[in-house]
Order: C-alpha cells, then sequence, then structure tokens
C-alpha cells in the first residue's frame, strides 16, 4: 500500500488495514513532510553534544534561557480531564492481554508503552494501535492459546496516556519519500503518534478524556519545541482546539535535566507534567560521560539507588521546577516486582515499593508508576498517606531546594564499588533481555525484577565503561574484554534453550552492544535493524497494494 510518499513495506495482516487506512496514512505521510527534516537537524545536535561532552565540556545551566527559568509569572496548561489524579500509574506495553490486564488494574493512569517496554517488531506496533482504537470503544475482548477469557470489567478503567517512540527511532515498514526523492525510513515517533491521534482523539474527547501522551527520550528544549508543533499541527487537521493534546515529558536523558524549565515553556500549552524516567537517566549519565574517567564511574547496578545525592538532587530539582510550573511531578518506576509463587520475594518486593513510593510521596510527587498489578495497593495507601483526598500536592513548592549544575554532576557521590558478582549480573541481565526482545517480548521479570530496554541498557553500558576504563573490581579483578567475554560464555551454557528461543541472536547483539570498540548510542537500534525488519514477498505486497 503506497500514498504519495509513503511506502507500507510490512506484511498486511488481518485488520492492519484498519489501523493503516489511506486516511490515516495520509496524516503521517503530513506529519514526516513537515517535521522529518527538523528531526534529522535534532538527532545531529545530539551527535554534536556527545562529541562535546567526551572532550571535557560539562552540562550546565544555559545562561541564553536564564530568563525563562528567572519569569515566575508562566505556567503550563497542566491536567486534562481524567488526568486531575494521577496518584497510581501502571506501565506495560499494549498486546490484548496486557491492555485489558491494566484497564482492570484500577491504576488511576495506564502508560500504554509503544516504546521501552513494547518489542518493536511490525506486530508489536501495529496490533497495539489495534488493542488502543478497541480498548478506547469498549470492545477489546482476547482468548489465550490455552482458551483463557479475558475482558475489561472495571466500572472506570484507568485514563490511558500513550507514549511513542523516542526520536532517535525509525519504522522501517513504512518508508517515506522527501520532496527531493531520497527514500528513508519514516520516524517511528511520527508514526506511532500520528496513527493513535488520528484514529483516537476525537473518540477520546466524546467519552470524557483526551488524547494524552508521554514523551520518551528528549534531550532539549528544542525537541519539545518540534514536539509542540506537532501537536499544533496535529490539532489543526484534525479540528481539535489548539491545547486538547496533552503530554507528560519523561526527564530521563541527563541533558534534559539542565532544561527542565525550558521543556515545560515550549511545551506550556500542551504540557500536563513531568516524569522521574529513573532508569534511563542513569544509562545517559553513562552514554555521556563514559570515556570520563573514574569520577563517572558507577558502582554495581544494584547500588544506584535513589537516595544517593545526585540522585536525589535530580528528583528535588524535578518537583520544584513542574510545581513552580503548574504541572504534575510522577516519580518513577521501582524495578522489584512480586512473584505469586514465592511469598519471601513478595514481601520484599512490596517492603522495598512502599519505601520508594513513600519518599516520593513526602518529597512532594503528586503520583508514581508500578510495573505490576499487584503493587498498586501497596503504591497507592503511601500516596493516600501524604494527599489524603486532594488530587495532586501541585500547591507544596519546594522553595527549600536549591540545585546547582555541580549537585547533579556529583556522580562521584556514588562511588565505584564494582563486584564480580555485578559484573557477571550485567552479563546475565542483558543477554536474557535481549533474548526476550528479540522474541517480541520488550518487559521481562528476570531475577524478580522487571526490565525494560532502559534497565538494559544500564547493564550493557556499564560493561563497556568499566572495560573502557580500565576498572577494577573490589576483588582485585580488572575488568577486561575477556573476563566479560568468560561470563557471557558461562552465562548462555547454563540458560535453558526452549524451542523458539533466540539465544544465538541476544549473544550477537551483546557482542554488537557491549564488547566492540564503538559505543552504540541504543541498543535498541542495531538490534531492530538486525532481526526485527519484515519484509512481505514483493508477489504478495503487490497483490495488498
Amino acid at each position: 500500500m503506497t500514498t504519495t510518499s509513503l511506502t507500507i513495506n510490512g506484511p498486511m495482516r488481518p485488520r492492519y488495514d484498519e489501523i493503516l487506512n489511506p486516511d490515516a496514512l495520509a496524516f503521517v505521510e503530513q506529519l514526516q513532510h513537515r517535521f522529518a527534516g527538523r528531526r534529522h537537524e535534532l538527532l545531529a545536535e545530539r551527535m554534536q553534544l556527545r562529541y562535546d561532552l567526551g572532550n571535557g565540556r560539562d552540562l550546565r545551566f544555559l545562561p541564553e534561557t536564564a530568563s525563562i527559568r528567572e519569569d515566575a509569572e508562566w505556567r503550563v496548561a497542566g491536567a486534562g480531564p481524567g488526568l486531575e489524579n494521577r496518584r497510581v500509574e501502571i506501565t506495560g506495553p499494549c498486546d490484548p492481554k496486557m491492555t485489558i490486564n491494566a484497564l482492570n488494574s484500577r491504576a488511576n493512569v495506564w502508560l500504554a508503552d509503544l516504546e521501552d517496554a513494547t518489542s518493536p517488531t511490525w506486530g508489536n506496533i501495529i496490533e497495539g494501535q489495534l488493542s488502543l482504537f478497541d480498548a478506547i470503544r469498549e470492545r477489546l475482548e482476547h482468548t489465550s492459546p490455552d482458551g483463557k477469557q479475558y475482558s475489561v470489567t472495571a466500572e472506570r478503567t484507568p485514563t490511558i496516556v500513550m507514549r511513542p517512540r523516542g526520536w532517535h527511532l525509525v519504522e522501517k515498514h513504512l518508508e517515506h519519500t522527501d520532496r527531493s526523492g531520497r527514500t528513508y525510513a519514516a520516524s517511528a515517533s511520527l508514526v506511532d503518534f500520528g496513527l493513535y491521534a488520528f484514529h483516537n482523539a476525537r473518540e477520546l474527547i466524546l467519552r470524557g478524556r483526551g488524547p494524552y501522551f508521554y514523551l520518551p527520550k528528549l534531550e532539549n528544549h528544542r525537541e519539545a519545541r518540534l514536539w509542540n508543533d506537532v501537536f499544533t499541527f496535529a490539532e489543526q487537521q484534525l479540528g481539535l482546539p489548539h491545547g486538547t493534546i496533552r503530554a507528560t515529558v519523561l526527564i530521563e536523558t541527563f541533558p534534559a535535566a539542565f532544561e527542565m524549565d525550558e521543556i515545560l515553556y515550549e511545551l506550556r500549552d500542551h504540557c500536563a507534567g513531568l516524569n522521574a524516567g529513573r532508569w534511563d537517566y542513569v544509562f545517559s549519565i553513562i552514554k555521556n560521560y563514559r570515556n570520563r574517567g573514574q569520577r563517572f564511574v558507577l558502582p554495581d547496578r544494584d547500588r544506584i539507588l535513589m537516595t544517593l545525592p545526585f540522585m536525589r538532587a535530580y528528583t528535588e530539582l524535578l518537583v520544584k521546577t513542574a510545581h513552580k510550573r503548574g504541572a504534575h511531578a510522577i516519580g518513577g518506576m521501582s524495578a522489584f516486582i512480586p512473584n505469586r509463587r514465592s511469598p519471601e520475594v513478595t514481601e520484599r518486593a512490596l517492603e522495598r515499593v512502599a519505601a520508594d513510593k513513600r519518599r516520593e510521596a513526602r518529597d512532594g510527587f503528586d503520583g508514581s508508576w508500578v510495573a505490576h498489578p499487584d503493587l498498586i495497593p501497596t503504591a497507592r495507601a503511601e500516596f493516600d498517606a501524604v494527599l489524603a483526598d486532594r488530587p495532586n500536592q501541585l500547591d507544596r513548592q519546594r522553595d527549600d531546594v536549591h540545585v546547582t549544575a555541580r549537585d547533579l554532576l556529583d556522580i562521584r557521590s556514588a562511588g565505584g564499588e564494582v563486584t564480580l558478582a555485578g559484573v557477571r549480573a550485567n552479563v546475565s541481565i542483558t543477554v536474557r533481555y535481549l533474548e526476550s526482545w528479540l522474541r517480541g517480548v520488550g518487559a521481562a521479570a528476570i531475577d524478580d525484577l522487571m526490565e525494560d530496554a532502559a534497565t538494559a541498557e544500564i547493564s550493557r553500558s556499564q560493561l563497556w565503561q568499566w572495560m573502557h576504563q580500565d576498572h577494577r573490581t573490589v576483588e582485585g579483578e580488572q575488568i577486561t574484554r575477556e573476563l566479560v567475554e568468560g561470563m557471557l560464555t558461562s552465562v548462555l551454557e547454563e540458560l535453558p534453550r526452549p524451542e523458539g528461543h533466540k539465544l544465538e541472536g541476544a549473544e550477537e547483539v551483546f557482542r554488537t552492544v557491549t564488547l566492540q570498540e564503538d559505543f552504540p548510542t541504543f541498543l535498541t537500534v542495531p538490534a531492530y535493524a538486525r532481526f526485527l525488519v519484515e519484509r512481505e514477498e514483493p508477489a504478495l505486497q503487490a497483490a495488498a497494494a
């Protein structure tokens, strides 16, 4: 199927034509024509920043935007209908079963995730859009392979906030030909946003909610400005009042932490809040400062706690900045999850999640994320204890918080103690997550933790940094490529190999993103291009067209 400049290269399976209909594709085509060029320019700016940071530049609050930070008068649009109370948000992918579970969870908000919790197979992306399409119209049902029936039974379902893929990602099953005749993969951000907004914006409004989005991986206010322009254009094309679309921005990159005010300002007509995306934030620190010596080496992954000084600086600044501008501050996701077969594991997970959410509620956050329905009562109890019957605590301004660039950059405060067990854990987690991701499962329970692309990124980037900074473990062992390869071999030998496993592919990707001299900026980029791109047979493609 082809529009004037957009070509579908992926297989057209049952009902795909409902999502990829001519009008929807024409809308996505308009977005590509209008915004793809600016996207490319902004990605080039990211590359330049990484180069500058690698050569000794440190991040800072921008002097040229000081007037925005110092102006106390401006505010963002704030919560739209259904977003006033966000004390518990559940996250997860958009397959039918997970969609139904999320809608039945009794959370206030469901983060419908097409990004870090979704392996971006062609099927997951389009069928995820179909799940959302049906769920919004209250007609989603699912029958599992073993015959179990799933349906939405909750009287009031969570408000849906959809997370499209980040600016850095492409959708290779849709190719766009620009006005100069060049053909390239479409922006995954514009595809995900465009299809969802086109099909669902009006329906959501009719049902008393709205077209709401989580914006991932932003690095600066210019990228926020691009999203704002996308929203304004979409509203005009879809006949929506200006400001109908609302976005919550994930502050999950290190550069973005220095531009929170500016990001809010650029999105002020469409912004509802900020979220502390803790795991991608840690990954971003490692990625951007991976070659800057021992000062920026972090310890074992399980020792990178939210109570560390540089992480406290980040979250407290986020709450202060968001509330100053009338935006919600939403906490991050604790990786601990319950295990219904192990009461001890469940008890330990509940204790840790309770402590995490208690700290966030007392710090002024208006809500937080969980990754499992069984954690909702625990998280809700901690926020209820602080909020009582109030929907949020926007009135808590946190004038006591004074965070400097030095505070955010104080990575040394974490210590750099690495153990052999920590090295092996990172190898094991990375390989097992990649194997799951290559099978199309983007959120995986591994060792009683919920792993997604962000946590896997920490694991593999730590390994790369430890090797290239000649770091030693507390046992005195230098972390070398040979040491990591030996652990990789050992881990692979111990893992079971059920029918349909993807361990060979996982090993290949591991070697590409961890053991090579060059550092891929995201593990998902080479893995997607190598393993997840489908191509329809030419005869079937022609017939579909």
